[in-house]
């Protein structure tokens, strides 16, 4: 089969396309996919460099997020068969044409849901689900501010912010990202470089926001403590603005905040249950037609290192997909 390996650490020109063995036949618990599609994101250009905190030798076949049919299935599998549109995790090995995978990792595509939406859908949404619901224990009614509001995580935030009743102010880069956050379904979407604070007292009254869902770390995480109204909660999902931030404890204790970090493969290793659950409600979702991942853009399997150019350029709305 053909698949893209990482064979050495570096930029996305050290990804290839070559011709690989075939997986083996599925063991106990686990089945066998042909992929058709395969999510490309950001945790992807970090694993090649060899900056993520699991760091594979290489060469690796990289992807942890995948769709496709069902070919064969292993010994004790009841919940599929060959033929099945699935969707499914993994550790490492998504870009490929074929792919084994734990029983447990896998889903039924829901009704309505293509194989492309599928191969994105479960690592955003599944992050913004436990980081609001869960995580920042989210009520209707409250504002909550979503930074990096154009990525696959603050798209998918949006959408369950939206969908239980909070009002979102989205901070995004360019006239057309914040574009997409409002169709999305922000209710505002305002620019972050020079300083968002003032808007965001604005429109909130001069009250401040209930929690801030912060992917991008360094200073945007100081400006948004500040931002965070009494008893608020800011999430911590990671530090796409170059590094973590050093949280002034004196912000905490004035307002009473609570700064909670977010890491949706944390959850997966330390509750696997509810993951499990989370992921059930997700899939509901879906196929009521209320939640749906936004595609900006569309690759080869064999563009994969095109496809984590244009998102390490800021260039994806929304996700990335790999198909073929």
């Amino acid at each position: 089969m053909k698949a893209i390996l990482c064979e050495a650490f570096g930029g996305p020109e050290t990804l290839a396309l070559r011709e690989v063995p075939d997986p083996p036949p599925p063991g106990p618990g686990e089945i066998q996919l042909r992929l058709a599609a395969r999510g490309a994101q950001y945790v992807d250009v970090l694993m090649a460099a060899g900056t993520y905190q699991f760091r594979p030798d290489p060469p690796f076949i990289p992807g942890s997020e995948a769709a496709g049919e069902v070919i064969a299935v292993g010994p004790d599998v009841t919940r599929f068969r060959p033929g099945d549109r699935v969707m499914s995790r993994h550790r490492l090995g998504a870009f490929a044409e074929r792919a084994n995978a734990a029983e447990s990792a896998c889903d039924l595509v829901p009704t309505g849901m293509s194989l492309e939406e599928a191969g994105v859908f479960r690592a955003a949404h599944a992050t913004a689900y436990h980081a609001l619901l869960q995580r920042g224990r989210l009520a209707a009614g409250e504002w909550v501010l979503v930074h990096g509001a154009a990525g696959g995580i603050g798209i998918a935030a949006i959408q369950i912010a939206k969908l239980f009743g909070a009002h979102v102010i989205a901070t995004a880069s360019t006239e057309a990202k914040r574009a997409a956050c409002l169709e999305e379904g922000a209710d505002h979407a305002i620019p972050y470089a020079g300083g968002f604070l003032d808007e965001v007292k604005r429109l909130t009254g001069g009250r401040g926001v209930d929690i801030v869902y912060d992917p991008i770390g360094a200073a945007v995480t100081e400006e948004s403590l500040r931002a965070l109204a009494w008893g608020g909660r800011i999430l911590i999902l990671g530090f796409l603005g170059g590094g973590p931030a050093t949280i002034r404890s004196n912000y905490l204790l004035i307002k009473g905040i609570d700064a909670i970090g977010v890491r949706i493969g944390g959850l997966q290793d330390a509750n696997p249950a509810l993951a499990a659950a989370n992921t059930r409600a997700l899939l509901d979702l879906a196929a009521e037609g209320k939640l749906r991942p936004r595609i900006s853009h569309r690759f080869p399997l064999a563009e994969a290192a095109a496809a984590l150019r244009a998102i390490a350029a800021r260039e994806v709305i929304g996700k990335a997909v790999l198909v073929g």
